[in-house]
């Protein structure tokens, strides 16, 4: 009785190509002997190689959709398992990877790599933006052999180890019959071309390291951490490959009055308490200039006061954050005499010179406390 090939590769009868082939190298990926050194998947591997060889010929399987065996002697077809027509390792390779066609030799341009600097600036500069000129040490294109990495007037010749195909090949005999192995060319490294004349500048690399000065538009509103990319501007590839990106990384430095929050800004002001109970207008110089801050009576330590739109600029939106101020109110610590009588005069019209004065604060906290955790 003939062997049902497409049963073994788990297939109806009038399976397309593509699909013989996605059948086989799912089942030759877990039963490859060199994945799986079970005996049973051995065997199980060469029946299924062998219904993928059956269905892949089409006389093969033209005998096969008769009902009949291409292996069977005198079906018509040469040969049995292990024979010239199939079993080695490129056949595999085909099944896995679409045929030998798909491969070759690799191409000596590759891509660059990405290259980061850091770049420090002030807290206005990050603020209002600023363009900043910065050095840059990178591989940049050979200007004497525009990246193709031979001597003026001399070229890249084929490869004769591996005649251009970037790969050798070396021959054995296995359970499967002739086994064909590749590995890559160790004369070109996989391109299939050498150098006979290296360009004398970059020794055939098609690159060669420089310094050079880039100007960088830093936007307004800018943080700490941030990263600004430049296309283009980052490590040129072998070969004279592209260049690969520059990321510059924006450090901001400490500000002596401003600290930052991301869009907003704070400072702080210390007070002195006549001023804080009587209200003042305060000169504060902000980033954008001196301005007017009314300081209204009574004004407490600890308060915060809001200059809107006196902040960083918002990078994804309109408008700018704020200045927040905080208010520190400053208690005199040494009096003269005028000054001292004077602050008991303010103290007796205020009736705050009394001992009972401050207990009856005190009694007065106490009991709301009492009073919470009575349930009053």
């Amino acid at each position: 009785m003939a062997t049902d090939y497409y049963g073994v590769l788990g297939l109806a009868q009038g399976a397309t190509d593509q699909e013989i082939k996605r059948s086989y190298r799912r089942l030759a990926r877990d039963l490859h002997p060199d994945v799986n050194p079970d005996p049973a998947a051995k065997e199980r591997f060469q029946e299924v190689t062998r219904a993928y060889e059956a269905l892949t010929d089409p006389e093969k399987r033209r005998i096969v959709d008769l009902g009949g065996d291409p292996f069977d002697a005198g079906a018509g077809a040469g040969g049995g398992f292990g024979g010239a027509g199939f079993g080695g390792l490129n056949d595999i390779m085909d099944a896995f990877f679409g045929g030998a066609a798909t491969r070759g030799p690799r191409s000596r341009t590759r891509a660059g790599r990405d290259a980061l600097i850091p770049v420090e600036l002030e807290l206005d500069e990050t603020v209002f933006g600023v363009t900043k000129d910065i050095t840059v040490d990178t591989a940049v294109l050979c200007d004497t052999c525009a990246g193709a990495g031979a001597a003026p007037g001399t070229h890249a010749a084929t490869c004769s180890t591996c005649s251009g195909r970037g790969e050798v090949q070396s021959v054995q005999r296995g359970f499967l019959g002739q086994v064909v192995s590749s590995r890559v060319c160790p004369t070109c490294s996989g391109t299939g071309q050498v150098i006979p004349e290296p360009c004398p500048k970059c020794a055939g690399d098609g690159r060669v390291r420089a310094r050079r000065t880039i100007s960088v538009k830093v936007p307004a509103g800018v943080e700490d951490g941030m990263r600004i990319r430049l296309t283009g501007h980052g490590e040129v590839g072998p070969g004279g490959g592209p260049a690969g990106d520059l990321y510059v990384e924006v450090h901001e430095q400490p500000h002596p009055v401003f600290t930052r929050d991301g869009e907003d800004l704070h400072c702080r002001v210390t007070l002195p308490m006549t001023s804080a109970a009587l209200g003042t207008t305060l000169n504060l110089k902000t980033l954008d200039g001196e301005e007017d801050l009314d300081i209204r009576p009574g004004t407490q330590s600890g308060s915060v006061l809001t200059l809107r739109a006196h902040g960083a600029p918002r990078l994804r939106a309109t408008g700018r954050g704020n200045l927040l101020v905080h208010v520190e109110v400053q208690t005199p610590t040494k009096l003269d005499a005028e000054q001292e009588k004077l602050l008991r005069e303010l103290a007796a019209l205020r009736r705050e010179d009394q001992a009972d004065s401050h207990r009856e604060a005190q009694g007065g906290l106490f009991s709301r406390v009492r009073d919470a955790f009575n349930g009053r």
